[in-house]
């Protein structure tokens, strides 16, 4: 199955071709209200642990490890899997982090895991 998957940063303004739009940071992105963040769900439980996203420090060196540990984290994250993959059977969902770095993200890596390429 194709999933219609797309990642942005939650500070970028909400759009209707967001589809639902999903925050998947366990942490409150700074600045951002509620309201502005136009929220279909905020899944905190799909994000990485804490010990994992403190070890990758945003570090691009790092990255490939990264994908690889979350990867195992989220294949053992059957609900939260489950839940996003639930919304994506309905439509088009959008990640939302809050990271500045835009290509090195657990948001872009999810969408990888699940479309099945990372």
């Amino acid at each position: 199955m194709t999933f219609d998957i797309a990642v942005k940063r939650i500070y970028e303004a909400p759009d209707k071709a967001d589809g639902q739009r999903v925050l998947v940071d366990r942490i409150w992105p700074r600045g951002v209200s509620k309201e502005h963040a136009a929220l279909a769900l905020w899944l905190k439980e799909i994000a990485p642990s804490d010990e994992l996203r403190k070890w990758f420090g945003h570090e691009p060196a790092r990255w490939a490890e990264f994908r690889e540990r979350y990867r195992v984290e989220l294949d053992g994250n059957d609900e939260a899997v489950a839940q996003l993959r639930g919304l994506l059977g309905e439509g088009k969902v959008t990640l939302l982090y809050g990271a500045h770095d835009e290509a090195h993200n657990n948001a872009v890596a999810l969408a990888g895991y699940l479309r099945g390429t990372g």
